[in-house]
């Protein structure tokens, strides 16, 4: 089998790799497409070349269809069109005990702390699996795992039909974030400096605003009648969004805090008292966002293929990374590990 290996410095390698039988409890699957996130673009850019030890096989974005079930494995069958919800959790630490496999304090991530499925096959455990539905096709089930992101990022602001929302970056999760929140029946605002991703918003039936050109603040206050956001989604990542999510939340808000901050951020705490905000950390998923994204996406209710920018076979997988360097503002660019394209 072929696998792609990211080997440092923005470079990668296709090695013949071995294979083996699944083990007990384990599945093996055909690859269909894999997609390229913001992590797999800081890994490509070497930031995280100590967790992930290159020469290491990287991607976690996937859908693919079982080929082989390992013993004690039940639910599945040859054939199966499923994704993976990537994370490995122990299932012995007092938050696994508690219900919260998804933030494990021994977490690890498939694609990142372990192998991934930039690979024309990949083993994994079968409880990570979600089975896709007859009107799924493989390369929008390579985008449930991110959709997944958003399905939590909502379900943990406990939004209701009816509230206005502000997402603070028009990025691939903020463009997911105001999506699943429109389809709760949320009135959204994407914040975004960038001119063709406040035009993809727009594409998607929610109002944009350009933060650089409006003062945000008196925008929402209007947008709000004087009321303020019910709840803001801070997915940028950079200090003048932390700025304004206290500014622009209404009293008794909700923030979700999405982006990874590479330092930590000073936030305005006196907005926290004065307006009895409440502040929200949302990490990954679990399996319930999975089954959420799934229906988002059977239902139509979020049209999940406008997100894909490209696709590039696994042979090119060097291309694909590059690509999302020489055009930012794309959303999804897809690797396709068994197929041309």
């Amino acid at each position: 089998m072929i696998a792609a290996r990211y080997i440092g410095n923005k470079g990668f390698d296709l090695v013949q790799a071995e294979e083996s039988a699944p083990k007990a409890g384990e599945v093996k699957l055909a690859v269909g497409y894999v997609g390229i996130c913001g992590t797999d673009m800081h890994i490509y850019h070497g930031v995280m070349d100590a967790r992930v030890n290159p020469p290491q096989t990287i991607g976690h974005e996937m859908s693919g269809t079982v080929t082989e079930i390992g013993e004690g494995v039940n639910g599945f069958a040859i054939g199966d069109r499923v994704v993976v919800r990537p994370l490995d959790w122990c299932g012995e630490c007092p938050t696994c005990e508690s219900g919260n496999t998804h933030i494990c304090q021994n977490l690890k991530f498939m694609g990142i702390d372990t192998p991934g499925a930039f690979q024309s096959n990949w083993t994994v455990k079968a409880r990570t699996l979600h089975k896709l539905p007859a009107n799924v096709d493989l390369k929008q089930g390579a985008l449930i795992e991110p959709l997944s992101v958003a399905c939590h990022d909502v379900s943990r602001s406990r939004l209701q039909a009816g509230e206005k929302v502000v997402v603070l970056g028009g990025g691939p999760i903020g463009q997911l974030v105001a999506a699943v929140a429109k389809s709760v029946g949320a009135e959204v605002l994407v914040s975004e400096p960038n001119e063709s991703r406040r035009a993809f918003a727009e594409k998607l039936g929610v109002k944009s605003v350009n933060p650089i050109e409006e003062d945000l603040a008196a925008y929402v206050e209007e947008w709000t009648g004087t009321k303020g956001a019910d709840v803001v989604f801070e997915v940028s990542g950079v200090k003048p969004a932390i700025d304004a999510m206290t500014q622009v939340a209404g009293r008794r808000a909700r923030i979700v805090m999405v982006a990874i901050h590479s330092q930590a951020p000073e936030i305005d705490l006196f907005q926290f008292f004065w307006k009895e905000l409440e502040l929200l950390g949302a990490r990954v998923y679990e399996a319930a966002d999975y089954d959420w994204a799934i229906e988002l996406i059977a239902s139509g209710k979020v049209d999940i293929e406008q997100f894909i920018s490209s696709v590039t076979p696994l042979n090119s997988i060097g291309d694909a990374f590059a690509s999302m360097d020489n055009n930012p503002q794309g959303m999804k660019a897809l690797v396709a590990c068994n197929v041309e394209g």
